[in-house]
């Protein structure tokens, strides 16, 4: 959605951190904030630079990540619509301890670190909407930590697919149908591997009729074998 077509009041509603605003705070915070639109692959900040301030997703997506010092990038989060993004520097003080950028074409709005302290100390409700979505990522991250030291790359990749099929799968004939919205690279970013395993594993699936893949849309022919081999390997 072009940046023009954006309507600030709109998205911060749509936000959870904001959801306890009254009409007229909303339009209050709409007024202190800038709409920027960003291009594929374009950065919105990189890991170790002064926090600016916090990130609103209004269109789009946003890919959260870190590189290792051998230059293999690590997925964090994938943030869509209505979702914040910094919310703890903007609180620290600290720097960006990871790097955001657009997936694909995104308008996001901005709201400086001084401008958000400040609705925050008249809203404290809003300080303890970021409690919950800073320890919503916190608990995600020991997951990450948790699978990349003790799965396998088989046991990420079915994770992967069957929180897609809760979240987003859809019935066919055949049995569930996602749509994978990533490339083979981009997923083994965010399951902490390297493509061709990814591409290995997929392959080995489909073999043993749990997954067909067709393009873009990956259909769930099995999922209690998946969730059986999930469990199995745990």
């Amino acid at each position: 959605m072009p940046a023009a077509q954006i309507e600030p009041t709109n998205v911060l509603k749509a936000t959870t951190l904001f959801g306890a605003l009254t009409e007229e705070e909303i339009t209050a915070l709409a007024g202190r904030t800038k709409t920027r639109a960003y291009s594929a692959s374009e950065l919105l900040f990189s890991e170790g630079e002064p926090c600016a301030g916090l990130h609103i997703v209004a269109s789009g997506r946003v890919r959260i990540f870190k590189i290792s010092p051998n230059g293999r990038e690590h997925v964090l989060a994938i943030e869509g619509a209505g979702s914040s993004i910094a919310e703890l520097p903007v609180f620290d003080g600290g720097k960006y301890p990871a790097s955001a950028s657009a997936m694909d074409a995104a308008v996001l709005l901005f709201v400086s670190r001084d401008d958000f302290r400040s609705i925050c100390m008249e809203h404290p409700e809003i300080a303890l909407k970021v409690l919950q979505v800073v320890g919503g990522r916190l608990r995600r991250l020991v997951g990450i930590i948790e699978e990349l030291s003790f799965t396998t790359v088989r046991h990420r990749l079915i994770s992967w697919i069957l929180r897609k099929m809760k979240v987003e799968g859809r019935p066919s004939d055949r049995g569930v149908v996602i749509s994978l919205g990533v490339t083979h690279q981009e997923l083994a970013s965010q399951i902490g591997t390297v493509r061709e395993l990814v591409s290995r594993n997929i392959a080995r699936l489909q073999a043993q009729q749990f997954i067909e893949v067709h393009g873009q849309e990956l259909t769930i022919i099995d999922a209690d074998g998946l969730e059986a081999d999930l469990n199995s390997a745990i």
